[in-house]
């Protein structure tokens, strides 16, 4: 397996949350308070030969509205999904409420070798994919080992 999910991640990763909050709070005062709530964006994790992506639905959200950091194995992403605004349609009942919207916090603990330095990320047409690059695989290999 070379991945495991937010449940799975040690509590460790609770102050870097707390961290990228904070980071997104800052210059964005103005709109805190259209977030509330917390929401859960649906994730998929899959690796191939050469690097393991993480991919988010993100639909409406805005790359300054999210923070990717990568650390100790562990991949975070935090954002903040706006409720658009109610001012602007006309007043309504709803019926039905499924989309969600708030603050989230994906955590994805990656168990395979990952060349931090060149992982990349890209937020597209709502969709986010992280790319974390493989390293070779040196385990279970040999190393000829010189003689002095």
């Amino acid at each position: 397996m070379a991945y495991s999910t937010s449940s799975d991640v040690d509590a460790s990763v609770t102050e870097d949350v707390h961290r990228l909050f904070e980071d997104l709070s800052k210059g964005r005062s103005d709109r805190r308070h259209t977030v509330s709530g917390e929401c859960m964006p649906v994730v998929d994790v899959f690796e191939t030969e050469r690097a393991v992506e993480v991919v988010l639905d993100l639909p409406g959200v805005t790359a300054d509205a999210v923070r990717i950091l990568f650390k100790g194995g562990v991949l975070l992403i935090v954002g903040e999904k706006e409720r658009p605004d109610a001012s602007k349609r006309t007043p309504a009942s709803f019926h039905l409420v499924e989309r969600d919207f708030g603050r989230f916090a994906r955590a994805v603990r990656i168990m395979a070798a990952i060349d931090g330095a060149q992982v990349k990320a890209r937020l597209h047409n709502g969709e986010l994919r992280v790319v974390l690059p493989r390293l070779p695989e040196r385990r279970g290999g040999g190393i000829l080992v010189p003689i002095e």
